[in-house]
This record gives structure tokens, C-alpha cells and sequence, in this order.
């Protein structure tokens, strides 16, 4: 299914200890914001006239959101871009290698981001279920993953189920 959305964005799924014990890295967004309050996602948002292509827009989201800084990161491939039903974003996916997240010196821009979540691929695989989730009094049945508290779900899931199917 090709994905639609007006508005381009883009997410760097931040990857470290690949291949050995790998691991991604998530934010847990402010739950008092407009857009996707509360929500865990990758590090990532709009397209900006500023940004050379959508690969920069990501890797300048991570520095905003969560300080990752863009020499860091070995973007290694893309996956598929994604659509958000209720913002109407079309979400271009970007992998990037990283260090341990203890390593990257990552801090939350308090204006956004409540918590940097790090969670290996193994937790995120056994916290898959597909569950009933009720959002804008829209019932829906929808690929998730719980881990420690945190539910990722909607277009993060997407992504992250792509991800995982590919790595195997």
C-alpha cells in the first residue's frame, strides 16, 4: 500500500549494538502536546525548506529532540515511508547505526520529549500482540508492542514491524 500524507516527515530509527545485542532507541513524547502527546515514537518530524532531503530532516529531529548528534549516526538504509491516518503525515523511515545509548550523551529537549526509551530488539519482538485500541472514540485493531510500560503503537509499530521483519 503506497503511503499517503500531505505533509513529509521523517524518523531516524536510531540502532546500537548491532549485531551482537541490538537495541533502538524511542522518545516518549510530552503528553501536553497538540500533536501525538504521550506517545512513543521515533526521533523524527517535519520536512523543513532548510533541510538538503528527508535523511537530513531526520538526523536534525534527533539533534532537536534528543541531542543525538548527526556525526554519530551511520544512516545505513531506508525503509518504505509510512502514513498517519489522524495528522496526515507521510513518514520516510531512516536507519541509522549508533553507539550504546549510555555512550551518546542523549538528553530530552524538555520542550518535546518527557524520556529517551531504549529497548533491545529480543523485548520488542516479545512485546508484540495485536489489541483493540480505542483513539478519537475510533475503535481499532492494530499491531502493537508493549515493553516496560511503554506501548508503541500506530505508525511507530508499523515501522517497527517492517524493521524487525526484515532484520530476520
Amino acid at each position: 500500500m503506497e503511503a499517503r500524507g500531505e505533509i513529509e516527515a521523517a524518523v531516524l530509527l536510531p540502532l546500537y549494538g548491532w549485531p551482537e545485542k541490538p537495541g533502538l532507541i524511542f522518545t516518549e513524547r510530552r503528553a501536553d502536546l497538540r500533536r501525538h502527546a504521550g506517545e512513543v515514537s521515533f526521533p523524527g518530524g517535519r520536512h523543513d525548506p532548510g533541510d538538503a532531503d528527508l535523511e537530513a530532516t531526520a538526523l536534525r529531529e534527533a539533534r532537536e529532540e534528543i541531542a543525538l548528534d548527526p556525526a554519530a549516526v551511520e544512516v545505513v538504509g531506508a525503509l518504505p515511508p509510512v502514513s498517519t491516518f489522524v495528522t496526515d503525515y507521510r513518514v520516510h523511515p531512516f536507519v541509522g547505526l549508533v553507539a550504546e545509548p549510555a555512550a551518546l550523551g542523549l538528553e530530552p529537549n524538555p520542550g518535546e520529549v518527557e524520556a529517551v526509551l531504549a529497548f533491545s530488539l529480543d523485548r520488542l519482538r516479545e512485546g508484540y500482540a495485536m489489541r483493540r485500541l480505542v483513539r478519537r472514540d475510533i475503535a481499532m485493531h492494530t499491531p502493537t508492542y508493549e515493553v516496560e510500560g511503554s506501548l508503541i503503537w500506530g505508525a511507530t509499530a508499523r515501522i517497527l514491524g517492517d524493521l524487525l521483519k526484515r532484520l530476520g
